[in-house]
């Protein structure tokens, strides 16, 4: 019973693996769009991108960070100055008083550095596991499984876990991979939600995973 389970567990690693080797030869860094070169930048960006998409986020963020350039300016903003500059995303009147509470710890706490720990990142405002684990992955090369809308949805079509929440399926993850390959999750999984797998329509005919893939029932091609 055990050799047979270690058998299916090794059989399934070895699935998973191939996907992402695939999907990491069709999207490369397609997934990291709210890297954007610090850990400042990328971790207010990220934060931003809640319930919103990044592309949303990339478009008001220049001027965003033009007039706040550090944690300082951001602390000092007016909860008002700030939702004008972002009232184009979701969620802007929480984000805003998020983001002067981000400001005002980060200053107050860890001296305006970005957190490099897991457990110091998420007792910041507004950052949970998923957006702890972007900044940990991208700017601190640390490897870390972040969950969201479309890694939970594609990672349970694929069979890769049954778990149903972010934490859950973060831990399910974590056992089924060796570390190496953990922040290629995110990277390749997002590009691939967006382009391929979405949430209503699954271009299942374009899908390089096809194969390998559970999920019933399959779209045709149109």
């Amino acid at each position: 019973m055990a050799k047979s389970m270690t058998k299916q567990r090794d059989e399934k690693q070895e699935r998973v693996i191939r996907s992402l080797r695939i999907l990491g030869k069709l999207y490369r860094e397609k997934g990291k769009t709210t890297d954007l070169g610090n850990p400042k930048d990328t971790l207010i960006a990220t934060v931003l991108s809640a319930q919103t998409t990044d592309a949303q986020v990339l478009r008001i963020f220049p001027d965003l960070k033009k007039r706040y350039p550090t944690f300082e300016k951001l602390a000092q903003a007016r909860i008002s100055d700030l939702e004008k500059s972002i009232k184009s995303i979701g969620f802007y009147k929480t984000k805003s008083r998020r983001l002067k509470e981000l400001a005002r710890d980060m200053l107050t706490r860890f001296n305006g550095r970005v957190p490099k720990t897991m457990e110091e990142l998420v007792t910041l405002p507004g950052v949970g596991r998923k957006t702890a684990s972007i900044v940990l992955s991208f700017c601190f090369n640390t490897p870390a499984i972040a969950v969201d809308t479309h890694v939970h949805r594609i990672v349970r079509r694929l069979g890769w876990t049954k778990s149903d929440t972010p934490k859950h399926i973060e831990q399910d993850l974590r056992k089924l991979l060796p570390k190496q390959y953990w922040s290629k999750i995110n990277n390749v999984l997002v590009p691939f939600g967006r382009d391929i797998c979405k949430s209503r329509k699954p271009q299942c005919w374009r899908c390089p995973l096809l194969h390998d893939c559970p999920y019933e029932p399959k779209t045709p091609n149109p």
